[in-house]
Order: C-alpha cells, then sequence, then structure tokens
C-alpha cells in the first residue's frame, strides 16, 4: 500500500513494485463477515489519502462525487472482468476510470494509479462509503442506511432518528429503503456498525441459539 501521509492533493505516495495479482479480498460462503472486515481495512488508508487531499484542495463535495462516480463503474460486472484480465495493463485500467472523472484535478488522477498499481480499483465502492463518513465526522453528521419491513410514516421516522442521533451523539441523516424480506421491524447501518431490529434478525439470533 502506498503511505497515507503526508499526502497532497498531486501525490499519493512512490509506486508499488510490480502487481502479483490483481484480485482484492476474496470472499468465500460464510464468511461475508470476515470479508466485510478485511475489506474495511483494505480501504481506510486510501479513503482516508483521499480525504485528506481532499481537504487540503478544498474540494470535498467535488471530491466525493467523483468516487460515488467511480464507485458505480467499479460495480459493474464488465468492468471488474476487464480489471481481473491480465491483458488489460495498469496504464489502461486507469485511462478508463480516468474517462469517468473528466475535468478532476491532478490528484483524482494519482489517486486511480494508486489504487490500479496496488490492485484496489474494486475496492472503490468501500472507499467512497468510507470518505462519505469521513466527510459527515468532519461536518458532525452521519448517513443512518435504513431498512424497514413497511413504509415509515414521518413520526415513526423521526422518532428513529431521535434516537439514533441520542445513541451517535451527532446529527443523523436517514436514507430509507423498504424491504418485505425484513418480515418485521427494521435494520439500521451507521458507518460499521449494524442495527438488526427485524424479525428476520431475531428469528436467525434465535437459531443459531437453537444451533448451539
Amino acid at each position: 500500500l502506498f503511505s497515507p501521509s503526508p499526502v497532497r492533493s498531486g501525490s499519493f505516495g512512490a509506486k508499488s513494485t510490480p502487481r502479483r495479482t490483481r484480485t482484492c479480498c476474496p470472499t468465500s460462503p460464510g464468511n461475508s463477515d470476515q470479508a466485510m472486515a478485511e475489506l474495511s481495512t483494505i480501504a481506510r488508508p486510501y479513503a482516508e489519502a483521499a480525504f485528506a487531499a481532499a481537504v487540503e484542495a478544498g474540494s470535498l463535495d467535488s471530491w466525493l462525487e467523483i468516487l460515488d462516480r467511480l464507485a458505480v463503474v467499479a460495480s459493474d460486472p464488465s468492468v471488474q472482468a476487464s480489471v481481473s484480465d491480465p491483458r488489460l495493463p495498469v496504464s489502461g485500467q486507469v485511462e478508463l476510470f480516468a474517462s469517468f472523472a473528466p475535468g478532476a484535478d491532478a490528484g483524482v488522477r494519482n489517486f486511480i494509479e494508486a489504487l490500479a498499481d496496488n490492485a484496489r480499483l474494486t475496492a472503490l465502492p468501500e472507499i467512497a462509503g468510507q470518505f462519505r463518513d469521513l466527510k459527515a465526522a468532519r461536518e458532525e453528521s452521519a448517513d443512518a442506511v435504513v431498512v424497514s419491513a413497511f413504509p415509515l410514516d414521518e413520526a415513526d421516522l423521526g422518532r428513529l432518528v431521535g434516537s439514533l442521533e441520542k445513541r451517535f451523539g451527532r446529527k443523523i441523516k436517514p436514507q430509507v429503503s423498504v424491504d418485505n424480506a425484513l418480515i418485521g421491524g427494521v435494520t439500521v447501518r451507521v458507518g460499521d456498525e449494524v442495527i438488526d431490529a427485524s424479525v428476520r434478525g431475531q428469528l436467525a439470533a434465535m437459531d443459531t441459539a437453537l444451533r448451539n
């Protein structure tokens, strides 16, 4: 990994030695929690370096917009296949991703190069999420991904947000979606913390307890 500090908007440290692999955080069935933790660890120095560069450049909003866009690109199966193809050189990967950030400053391109050099382009969704969390912390707020079994009315959402703000000690910005598979209740993700208050989660916990 490149050294995340000191970081300047035009540089992300010396380039790495030739890459030995193009894979990022392999997963195996039943190991999703461990894989997510590993991905979070891998993404953290890149997110922190990008955040430092964005702060120095005074362009947090534009960096976040670009990272969100690149995260969508990195999640595309066809792009993932291209990145995994040994016939596509690092320079080609850089050009591919840079084409989705036209007009970006040199710091963004250097960042893309650092990710490509270290086979971390597929970690962009997690990097973007951590960057968002760092930006929110700087602004003393946090995004909460709320998934509810049923639509929440304004009063219910207000009570939930109030409870979350009391728990986390900061302003909460909810992003709400509905998933009937939860059966009842809600799940909430704030940063790396997940609160599962769904009926499905309770049943899963009960099943685990009974099996043990």
